[in-house]
């Protein structure tokens, strides 16, 4: 039976990460908080991914406090962000005890939805954080990401939907990183989990539009039985980023699926956004080349930052044009280490890993410690069969590991209170630094220098310390 479709919008997080390097302000938002507020969204995106490091790294923000602002203004729509499972929003794994300490404050400082999957869509990797988000009063979204493999099929996307709804799930996602999922594809999976989860249970669609097949991808997928979307607002919607929010909502109008937006209060905060991006395109953050569409996605099933990345490294080797011949060697790669879906931290493993291969002229002669993680089990476990030849070269007579990663690891909170107890001012602290080490120090250095009027900057480029 067709209802309302609600939307999630992400101007204030994916849409500036996947279009701006997510260099954002606080300041640049706070004009149109209470407005977005007012629109009728599902939730508002706006923490998690690369929000975290980008304040601390870039724009001399606590994250923290961001988020605290962001709540006080948006009172009515529930604020969402997403979480790497085990990894939280860094790039390892982070014991027990972290974990639930991170999502037990971000419920507290005002996150209400928590979207959290692995890269490997390893649900032992998700378990901990799960019963966490639950405990503390979250909204729990499980997800699942969306790769194409000979492994892969709907059937085992569909599975992978109930588990993840057995261990507790309020919502589940399927989130398409790479825009690679097709319409008539995604209609057959969301109906088909459709059939098997509760009513109740909220199925949500994440894609982006770089291949152009974004809002087509939509449509099939609310036919099909979806309750929730990903938009962005037009000023920094399409291309890389999400399907724009204006279009869509005018899509769906007056049907049987129409979102009760109303697309006259969409465009006063449209057009702010639009001197937003405007200011970011100036400071040459934002390249209008990320609104095109680009197929090369579809044809390599290699995500846009992949392909960026493959290119910063050849260039910095000069070896450019071994550009096609690193392409060909990611699927190569990929199935060598059992098809793990190609998303963070994944992604990045794989695609230097290919770069090594061609450069050294010999596969595997050289390979990254996350290489070798990855083939040992140490992120989880892949669909696929690794390659025992090129195990037995990579891990020589180390053994495989089988369990979940995370039991190795001893409790760590306090070991990392204990390191910052100079800069200390309050838990969350502990968790910034636990995910960035080194980054959340010249931050609480900043920080310091701030408060007592020194040159904060000069502090934070460790001219001299505090």
């Amino acid at each position: 039976m067709a209802k309302k479709v609600m939307i999630t919008e992400t101007i204030l997080r994916d849409a500036h990460q996947s279009q701006a390097a997510t260099r954002m302000r606080l300041d640049e938002m706070l004009p149109m908080l209470e407005k977005l507020d007012d629109v009728g969204y599902y939730s508002i995106e706006a923490w998690g991914g690369a929000t975290f490091d980008s304040c601390l790294r870039f724009l001399n923000e606590d994250p923290w406090e961001r988020l605290r602002i962001l709540k006080k203004h948006i009172k009515k729509t529930p604020l969402q962000m997403l979480l790497r499972g085990q990894n939280l929003l860094g790039y390892r794994h982070y014991s027990d005890d972290v974990v639930e300490k991170f999502i037990q404050k971000s419920i507290e400082n005002g996150i209400t939805v928590i979207r959290v999957f692995d890269a490997l869509n390893d649900e032992r990797n998700m378990e901990v954080a799960m019963k966490a988000i639950k405990k503390y009063g979250g909204i729990c979204e499980a997800t699942i990401c969306y790769t194409t493999s000979p492994v892969h099929n709907n059937e085992a996307f569909i599975k992978k939907a109930k588990i993840l709804e057995d261990m507790g799930a309020d919502n589940i996602c399927l989130k398409d990183m790479a825009n690679i999922l097709l319409p008539y594809t995604v209609y057959d999976i969301i109906s088909g989990m459709r059939k098997v989860l509760k009513p109740e249970t909220k199925i949500h669609l994440h894609t982006h539009n770089t291949t152009g097949t974004g809002d087509m991808v939509y449509l099939k997928a609310i036919e099909a039985g979806c309750d929730i979307v990903d938009c962005a607002l037009s000023a920094m919607g399409n291309g890389t980023s999400q399907p724009a929010t204006e279009p869509f909502v005018a899509t769906l109008k007056g049907t049987e699926y129409d979102t009760g937006i109303n697309i006259e209060q969409l465009v006063p905060i449209n057009n702010y956004f639009k001197g937003v991006a405007k200011r970011l395109e100036d400071d040459g953050i934002l390249d209008p080349k990320v609104r095109q569409i680009d197929v090369n996605t579809l044809l390599y099933q290699v995500p846009g930052g992949m392909l960026s990345n493959l290119m910063s490294q050849l260039k910095q080797a000069g070896k450019f044009e071994l550009f096609e011949e690193c392409l060909k060697e990611v699927p190569n790669v990929r199935k060598d280490c059992g098809y793990p879906p190609l998303v963070t931290p994944s992604s990045q493993i794989v695609g230097t890993q290919a770069v090594l291969n061609v450069l050294q002229g010999e596969r595997y002669k050289m390979v990254t410690k996350e290489f070798k993680a990855l083939m040992k089990g140490e992120y989880g476990k892949v669909l696929g069969e690794v390659n025992e030849e090129v195990l037995k070269k990579v891990l020589g007579d180390e053994k495989r590991i089988t369990h979940r990663p995370a039991d190795d690891l001893k409790p760590e909170y306090d070991k990392f209170k204990e390191e910052i107890k100079e800069y200390y001012t309050q838990e969350e602290d502990v968790l910034s630094y636990a995910l960035f080490n080194q980054v959340a120090i010249n931050f609480f250095k900043y920080r310091l220098a701030r408060d007592k009027k020194i040159d904060a900057d000069l502090v934070k480029n460790s001219v001299y310390p505090v």
